[in-house]
């Protein structure tokens, strides 16, 4: 599919790429956004390159010699090919999804907090008007990751009345009010009732849930995870989970994925598992391709882009 005229926006090819192009031309009705099929040559024209990182080979086929700037349609690019993007700028849609991720994160917490649904009754319970419910108020939420995703859950964690520590790679200043920076994860687990990976996955993120962390954890934490897999070593979080120090894991993603059949997270008592899904909102899809275009606005009026990703951090 090619809409739109004059230099090529070029579309990574996939089940999602007619809609997404679509989309995209009609955000945009003065660009040429095309889609390049397997096989297909790569555009000559080509200067902007959009992927959603399916496929990092394809990825590599498509940095044709034209393309100096790459758009990831998504927050994460640990998948990506460092190693092929030379001297091209990269950009990811960092914040897209943050704020439908933060509500996803509010209702694992809650849902935790007052036994939903395992309260909810089909027949008459042996009392009524009693039962032990958690509260937000005044619990402690402990964030690993302080960037896009965890500053929009600190905010809405502010409003529950919430404490709130958080550790981040750098050292800068935390985002919002009401955040006390701790030096690592252990630090974090050690006061959180209720701990978020947000981090970014990069090689020195991986693994920094594991038995060193979770041997810190306040007992009966719940643990929530919608970064990536990567981040939790599942099998501490495993040994975790049997001996109590995590009470429930709340995983929006894991490793690998897709998980397969007979995994043992399908089936432990304490890991509530969602098929990396968090991010799904009515607006998700409208607020990344209204960022793209923005970016790409800039990018044709020669403007610093948003969203830049240092190849050296890996974020």
């Amino acid at each position: 599919m090619t809409l739109g005229g004059g230099a090529t926006v070029l579309v990574e090819g996939g089940e999602w790429s007619d809609a997404l192009t679509a989309a995209l031309g009609h955000a945009a009705p003065a660009e040429r956004f095309s889609t390049c099929a397997p096989g297909e040559p790569v555009p000559a024209d080509a200067t902007v390159l959009v992927t959603l990182l399916r496929d990092d080979q394809a990825v590599r086929r498509l940095l044709g010699p034209a393309v100096d700037w790459v758009h990831v349609l998504a927050a994460g690019v640990d998948r990506f090919p460092f190693d092929a993007l030379g001297t091209r700028r990269l950009t990811c849609s960092r914040g897209a999804a943050a704020g439908a991720i933060a509500e996803w994160v509010l209702a694992v917490m809650l849902a935790f907090e007052k036994r939903l649904p395992e309260s909810w009754v089909d027949r008459p319970p042996p009392r009524w008007n009693s039962a032990s419910l958690g509260a937000l108020a005044g619990r402690t939420l402990g964030l690993i990751g302080v960037g896009a995703i965890g500053t929009a859950v600190a905010r809405r964690a502010l409003a529950f009345d919430m404490e709130i520590v958080a550790c981040r790679r750098d050292s800068a200043s935390a985002p919002v009010g009401g955040i006390e920076l701790v030096p690592d994860a252990a630090a974090v687990l050690a006061r959180a009732h209720h701990a978020v990976v947000a981090a970014p996955a990069t090689a020195a993120t991986s693994g920094i849930v594991g038995e060193v962390a979770l041997a810190a954890a306040r007992p009966g934490l719940h643990l929530v995870n919608v970064a990536r897999g990567s981040l939790v070593d599942q099998g501490a979080l495993r040994a975790a989970l049997d001996d109590g120090r995590v009470a429930r894991a709340s995983l929006d993603t894991v490793e690998p994925e897709p998980l397969p059949a007979g995994h043992w997270l399908y089936s432990h008592p304490g890991v509530r598992l969602s098929p990396h899904v968090s991010w799904h909102a009515p607006d998700t899809t409208a607020r990344t391709v209204a960022l793209f275009v923005e970016n790409l606005a800039r990018y044709r009026r020669g403007e610093e882009l948003a969203g830049a990703v240092d190849p050296g951090r890996g974020y």
